[in-house]
């Protein structure tokens, strides 16, 4: 009898490490479609994969693509993650979301760098959750906070342009509330609207004749062009209040920001709890920053000569 006993604890053993994926449970494939490259989108898809690979190690593994900004690209990546069948999707910017919900309904979708989903998803009503295959966090710094910037760093300016891109349905929600806290504030605001890359120059070049000082919500497409903004704003000398850090360590001065990375670790967490516990992604509700930070930009603030109040952090 004990021969027999150990025959087979020695035949369970020899099965064990021959088949670590049985020993370990199941494993996972996720696919991460990430809109464009930049800092802020690049720590949240970071956070995400450390939280994961943190609770699971060896039994998940990533497809991360990125679309470089082309929607058409984007819609490939997706439709190639549906083909597969991946255990759950990824969405990296509001674009990437739209593409991702419109691909499919059945493959669970978290959204990471997205403003506001009603917007996204074209929601009639609201009250945290879905109610379908979609769910994920939101980059969302408070509006009136960001406005709140402009009023103690340029008391005295009159006119404000905002800049962003007409595309990005984000965008145009973020618009729309700050200018109406900065008309509020007895500013003058003017949008200069962007429909893609090919025409950020000229636009940034008339908001900048037309105004004091310049807005840039969390846009992926100015955050892609930084760059080329900052050479414009230096010309002009008109400064630049971000919506996140990424755009203001490019060309701005300010911003009230939040953290991209630790966002994006929210996220990895909510798709283990999808994967692992089986949650249903359709109630869980989009989960938000819980702190938010004052930060400048030191370059651009010695360039523009911008006084900082000592209750900001450099960037960098």
């Amino acid at each position: 009898m004990l021969k027999r006993f150990a025959l087979l604890l020695i035949v369970s053993i020899l099965c064990l490490s021959l088949c670590p994926a049985l020993a370990e449970g199941p494993t996972y494939r996720i696919g991460i479609c990430q809109l464009v490259q930049h800092d802020s989108l690049d720590a949240a898809s970071r956070g995400f994969r450390d939280a994961l690979a943190a609770r699971l190690g060896d039994q998940v593994s990533f497809d991360e693509q990125n679309a470089s900004g082309d929607l058409s690209a984007c819609a490939a990546i997706v439709n190639s993650f549906v083909a597969q069948d991946v255990d759950l999707i990824l969405a990296n910017a509001t674009q990437a979301l739209q593409v991702a919900h419109s691909a499919t309904a059945e493959i669970p979708i978290l959204g990471a760098s997205i403003t506001d989903y009603p917007a996204a998803l074209d929601l009639d009503e609201w009250n945290g959750v879905t109610g379908m295959n979609v769910s994920g966090t939101s980059d969302l710094a408070p509006l009136d906070q960001q406005a709140a910037l402009i009023q103690e760093l340029f008391p005295d300016a009159v006119s404000v342009g905002l800049l962003y891109c007409s595309a990005e349905a984000n965008s145009v929600y973020q618009v729309e509330i700050v200018r109406e806290c900065l008309s509020g504030m007895g500013y003058s605001c003017r949008e200069y609207a962007f429909v893609d890359t090919n025409d950020v120059f000229s636009v940034a070049q008339s908001a900048c004749t037309g105004s004091d000082v310049l807005y840039i919500p969390t846009d992926n497409t100015a955050a892609s062009c930084t760059e080329l903004i900052r050479n414009v704003v230096e010309t002009y000398g008109v400064p630049i209040i971000a919506g996140d850090e990424g755009i203001c360590a490019g060309c701005g001065v300010a911003t009230l920001c939040i953290d991209y990375y630790d966002l994006g670790y929210v996220t990895g967490e909510m798709a283990w709890d999808v994967l692992v516990n089986g949650a249903d992604v359709s109630t869980m509700p989009i989960g938000f920053a819980s702190s938010f930070s004052k930060k400048y930009n030191p370059e651009m603030c010695a360039l523009l000569n911008v006084a900082i109040p000592e209750d900001y952090e450099p960037i960098g």
